[in-house]
């Protein structure tokens, strides 16, 4: 039984202690005080009205008068009579004069000549101490319309601590001004940084009209940032208001028709042709003309914009389309709350009486709604964008590397085909040459052979000639690699020992560089033959003692000379054909041969590329 006993009590002191929490609470805000009656007295006398003056008449807060100047009287009781009781007034569009039990509270600037006027942000003014009582205060408001404004409007005031008022004051002041400063900013720097894009990409005419849209409407929300202007700033300022208001329609209709493919040349001359109509009303009507017909003109150009929105939503049924649809339909809803709550119609606040005294304008709150929505939009469609060209662009690449290892694929069999037919072409020079040579010489010493006219010394000769061609083709096609050096090393070590058996003193001068010295198989065995044909001569026609034979590397030219002591011009055979046939390959090579005689016997010198 105790705990039960003891839950029982828990229970009964938990519900205790709530209800003191909730009867102190409602105490603490019990303090706030928002009258629901009041006067007011049409009049623009600058000094407060007597209590008894017949014109007073009975008003509810949020009343709307059409005029430009009026008293409002207040009578309230209050339980906060300290030094820290706020007066808060959602808004004072014209200023004007506060007193409370006839001491001043303070003056807000109102319009005059040199000034105009319109305050969109809330107002929190500290009551004098000691003015108050706690029975039958009475708060004089002298309230002068906004410029531009046929009417004055009391708001729903309330007066009670600070504590109390000052955050609904900073939720009012951020939604009416710290939020419009923050959209003017941020639309004009996105409209800048997005027209930059579209001025690089103009075929992408959705950029440049979100870039515009976010332009007009920062501009256009200066309307909340500015409360005060002289006369000549402020004529063009509200010109700007109403080209911003319309520019932004039009581009927002402009953007709706391309994205849903229905863009039309007459649709966009007529709403080209509507906007031009704004500055146009703006310069020969005025302010309050424009703001009341022209306005009122863009309401259904919202609504069929909307309507584009949806049908283009429900025709495509896809998550951008259905957005920016949504988003369409929100912002004009908005704008048709807003002409409403400027407009101060009855039937809003006859609907909305609470809501339409706060007078919170709506639609610049969508609208930002509406461009960050077309902002992730494109924004999407942008990384998309992106994706598809990354794509290509490695569908591309891979394209590309096949197609390199196709071209180099085919660059080989070509490298392949040229090798081999390279390697065909000196295999028919070779046959070429041994015909012409090494054939020709043993063709033509057979017949002599046969008729009995070639001895046994003339078979030795020509045998040894024979042999001499051969290696000298084997030496030149031998070298895998191309190397003349091993051709030549294999020449010299043959040719040295035949002069030295036939009583001659060899001297071989070789200057070639250590690394491979590269000559094509035919270019060694022309060189070589030019070598051979010229110690020939000096073994069969020189009668010299000694011979040397220089080899050397200079400059991109490789030199050959042959120089023996022998008869020089005498030793020469003019009826011979070897001369003729070492120029002739030299010719081939594309160098020169000199042939010199002297007294000290004969020179023959080669030089040509290497």
């Amino acid at each position: 039984m105790r705990p039960a006993r003891w839950a029982c009590s828990s229970r009964l002191v938990g519900a205790l202690v709530l209800w003191v929490a909730a009867c102190w609470a409602g105490a603490a805000h019990a303090v706030v005080v928002a009258p629901t009656q009041a006067a007011i007295l049409v009049s623009d006398q600058a000094d407060a009205p007597a209590a008894d003056d017949p014109r007073w008449r009975p008003v509810t807060p949020t009343h709307v008068e059409r005029t430009a100047v009026a008293w409002y009287r207040v009578h309230f009781d209050t339980e906060a009579t300290g030094p820290s009781t706020m007066l808060y007034l959602p808004f004072l569009y014209g200023g004007g004069r506060i007193s409370v039990n006839g001491v001043p509270v303070a003056e807000v600037t109102t319009t005059s000549e040199a000034l105009y006027v319109r305050w969109e942000r809330p107002v929190l003014l500290p009551l004098p101490q000691g003015a108050l009582r706690p029975r039958d205060n009475v708060l004089l408001i002298r309230a002068p319309a906004a410029h531009n404004s046929p009417t004055v409007i009391l708001s729903r005031l309330q007066i009670g601590p600070q504590a109390d008022l000052q955050p609904v004051f900073d939720r009012r002041l951020f939604v009416t001004r710290t939020l419009p400063v923050v959209t003017v900013v941020t639309g004009l720097v996105v409209g800048a940084l997005v027209l930059l894009i579209w001025a690089r990409r103009r075929q992408e005419v959705l950029y440049g009209l979100f870039g515009l849209a976010s332009i007009f409407w920062a501009l256009r929300t200066t309307t909340f940032v500015f409360d005060t202007l002289p006369p000549a700033a402020w004529s063009l300022w509200r010109l700007q208001y109403f080209v911003s208001t319309g520019g932004f329609i039009v581009v927002m209709a402009l953007f709706t028709l391309a994205l849903a493919g229905w863009s039309r040349p007459w649709i966009t001359r007529t709403l080209f042709g509507y906007w031009a109509l704004g500055p146009l009303f703006y310069v020969v009507g005025g302010h309050i003309f424009t703001a009341r017909w022209w306005v009122a003109g863009l309401i259904p150009v919202g609504l069929g914009l909307a309507g584009v929105a949806l049908a283009a939503a429900w025709r495509r049924r896809s998550a951008p389309t259905l957005a920016i649809a949504t988003a369409l339909a929100i912002a004009v809803l908005a704008g048709l709350h807003d002409y409403l709550v400027a407009s101060s119609s009855p039937w809003l606040r006859a609907l909305l009486p609470d809501w339409t005294g706060q007078r919170y304008f709506l639609l610049h709150h969508a609208a930002n709604l509406l461009l960050v929505v077309m902002g992730v939009l494109l924004a999407t469609r942008f990384v998309r964008t992106l994706g598809e060209v990354e794509a290509a662009n490695r569908t591309l690449e891979a394209r590309v590397q096949q197609r390199e290892r196709e071209i180099a694929a085919s660059y080989e069999r070509i490298a392949q085909m040229q090798r081999e037919q390279a390697v065909q072409g000196e295999r028919q020079r070779m046959v070429q040459d041994l015909h012409d040579g090494l054939g020709s010489q043993l063709f033509s010493s057979l017949m002599r052979a046969e008729r009995g006219a070639l001895d046994s010394d003339a078979t030795v000769h020509t045998l040894r000639g024979a042999i001499d061609e051969m290696r000298i083709a084997i030496e030149a096609l031998a070298p895998e690699d191309s190397d003349f050096r091993t051709a030549f090393g294999n020449f010299r070590f043959r040719w040295d020992q035949r002069l030295r058996d036939a009583g001659l003193a060899p001297t071989w001068e070789v200057d070639l560089p250590d690394q491979v010295l590269a000559l094509p198989p035919e270019r060694a065995l022309q060189l070589l033959r030019v070598a051979q044909e010229a110690l020939t001569n000096v073994l069969k026609h020189a009668k010299a003692t000694q011979v040397r034979i220089a080899l050397r590397l200079h400059d991109g030219q490789l030199q050959l000379d042959v120089v023996d002591n022998g008869r020089g011009a005498a030793g020469a055979n003019p009826g011979g054909r070897g001369l003729s046939n070492m120029r002739t390959r030299a010719a081939r090579l594309g160098g020169q041969l000199a042939v010199a005689f002297n007294a000290e016997g004969a020179t023959v010198a080669l030089k040509m590329p290497a």
